[in-house]
């Protein structure tokens, strides 16, 4: 009410009172008082006075239309399914963010998701939200086929703040200044190291080996003298699989860089200066030629150049391997290691050192600051699914997605104990969410999680094998974080070229063949390799790649 209205009241409840004051009582009969004006009396100039009703509540806000979006992601344990369609989190999802969410689990393999989410682009039907590599993402940003996500970004502070703060990371998805791309914390780093089976060295009188000549004879002793003691030749030294695609990770991959490194050539990238492919070094070639001793002299998984990742788990599990590289939570954690602990309950695998090579060099691979980044169709956002998307990563951020997503639904597959932290005291254990059978219901785990402690405590969790050994994950992690490994950040930043899957082809293939015997591996023979490489564009791409670097800061 204005200042107009108050003075005049004031001035009718002033007169009100003289008068009452001054004049006699009034008769039953006596004609009444008239009311003489007052200055209080608004002028016709002045703004009218304000009613004096009660104020009445706010319109409601419009109800929020429940939005379809579909949600393509990599889940959390690749050997688990999907959740059960009666999952509680749809529900969740659908009353607190409006979203009616169709998940679909991508393959587990790199290379099977560029291809499934590659298919979907050829024939414009990507998903609303999708889980990319870095180099599909870019052909996708070329081809306009997703959005710019910067506008979501003050839609979702929360999630912002504890996903998105990373400017280096930030990189990863941003081309011409602009983000493409919502590039979530990666992998924890040096989470994949050399491990190997103790029990097979001690009942082998060995000692695990220091350099490349002892890995050799280590993994003959394991493939050839019987060190799981059944009587029959079904063990493999060295188990491993092409892991990874792209650029980055084109040849063998990661799980063969340990031999690179040993030769001081780990990774695709040359990052130094001169900005170069590895693949011109003539130790390159040296490494390449020490996998293809290993091949030949069967030492190796024979199956290798095909084996997925969940054959490669399946192979240890069953008591195929003695030396691989393997992730320390795929390795350790419970629900993990249960096969293994079941088949073999006196196995026992250790962390090793990374074999130094002919001139002392020693790595177990590349090491990179990574992200698994979200995608948002051009079509979403043409469709108006903008803000649906942003309230459904927001949701995934606050306190009740996070551990629903995370760990499932407290009371049931944990409780938290008297610091906050996740436990599964007074859980059923095929109920917990560390079980085999829950995983499932944690398999969207990868969005939410970024590394707080209430995560690592829970995700990590010490135990007792079978026949009473401690187990922890965090150990083994701790020991792979004194390995060494070689700093690769700025090759993630690196764009493909526009002939990337014929040139990534060619790099790989000819690996593989060399290493499998189908094309000599000569000095003459590698010399050819390197001038298709060329014919390709290779110089053109490490030009391009030092341009990028410096540009980015990864290169000063």
């Amino acid at each position: 009410m204005n200042k107009v209205f108050y003075k005049s009241m004031l001035a009718l409840v002033l007169l009100a009172l003289l008068a009452s004051a001054c004049a006699p009582v009034a008769s039953p009969t006596a004609e009444p008082a008239q009311e003489q004006p007052t200055a209080a009396v608004a002028a016709p100039t002045d703004k009218p006075a304000e009613p004096t009703a009660a104020p009445t509540e706010p319109p409601a806000p419009p109800e929020i239309e429940v939005v379809d979006l579909e949600l393509w992601a990599g889940g959390r344990v690749s050997e688990a399914g999907p959740p059960p369609d009666d999952w509680v989190a749809y529900d969740i999802i659908r009353e607190q963010a409006k979203v009616n969410l169709k998940l679909v689990l991508l393959p587990s393999t790199q290379a099977d998701q560029d291809t499934k989410i590659n298919a979907a682009a050829a024939s414009n039907s990507l998903p609303d939200v999708f889980m990319v590599s870095r180099d599909v993402l870019y052909k996708l940003v070329q081809a306009g086929l997703v959005a710019q996500v910067d506008d979501l970004l003050p839609m979702m502070p929360t999630r912002t703040a504890g996903h998105y703060f990373d400017a280096d990371r930030n990189k990863l998805a941003t081309f011409d200044g602009a983000m493409y791309g919502l590039p979530d914390p990666g992998a924890l780093p040096q989470t994949d190291s050399l491990v190997i089976r103790q029990d097979w060295l001690d009942k082998l009188g060995l000692t695990a080996p220091t350099n490349l000549d002892e890995f050799m004879e280590v993994a003959k002793a394991f493939t050839f003298n019987d060190p799981d003691g059944n009587g029959a030749q079904d063990t493999y030294g060295f188990c491993a699989f092409i892991d990874g695609s792209g650029l980055a990770q084109a040849g063998l991959g990661p799980r063969f860089d340990f031999i690179y490194g040993a030769y001081g050539v780990a990774g695709v990238w040359n990052l130094s200066d001169s900005v170069s492919l590895n693949a011109r070094s003539e130790d390159y070639m040296k490494a390449t030629e020490f996998i293809k001793n290993l091949n030949d002299e069967k030492v190796i998984d024979p199956d290798w150049p095909t084996l997925k990742k969940d054959e490669f788990r399946a192979r240890w599990k069953q008591g195929k391997c003695g030396i691989m590289i393997e992730n320390f939570a795929a390795l350790a954690n419970k629900s993990n290691y249960k096969d293994f602990d079941e088949n073999f309950p006196d196995g026992q695998w250790v962390a090793m050192d990374a074999v130094a090579g002919p001139d002392g060099e020693a790595s177990m691979g590349t090491v990179m600051k990574t992200a698994r980044i979200y995608a948002v169709s051009q079509k979403a956002i043409d469709e108006g699914k903008g803000e649906a998307i942003a309230r459904f990563l927001e949701w995934t951020a606050s306190d009740e997605g996070y551990f629903l997503l995370g760990f499932g639904v407290e009371g049931e597959n944990y409780v938290k104990d008297s610091n906050g932290y996740v436990v599964t005291e007074g859980i059923a254990p095929e109920m917990a969410w560390t079980s085999k059978e829950m995983q499932p219901l944690t398999q969207l785990a990868n969005m939410v999680y970024i590394f707080t402690d209430v995560e690592m405590q829970a995700r990590y969790v010490a135990y007792k094998t079978k026949n009473g050994r401690d187990m922890d994950p965090k150990a083994y992690y701790a020991e792979f974080l004194t390995k060494p490994f070689t700093q690769a950040t700025g090759a993630g930043v690196i764009n493909p070229p526009s002939n990337a899957a014929d040139f990534v082809r060619f790099y790989s293939e000819n690996i593989v063949q060399f290493v499998l015997g189908q094309k000599p591996l000569t000095a003459e023979a590698w010399a050819e390799y390197i001038a298709g490489l060329d014919s390709l564009g290779a110089a053109q791409l490490e030009a391009d790649a030092k341009e990028t670097l410096l540009q980015t800061g990864f290169l000063k």
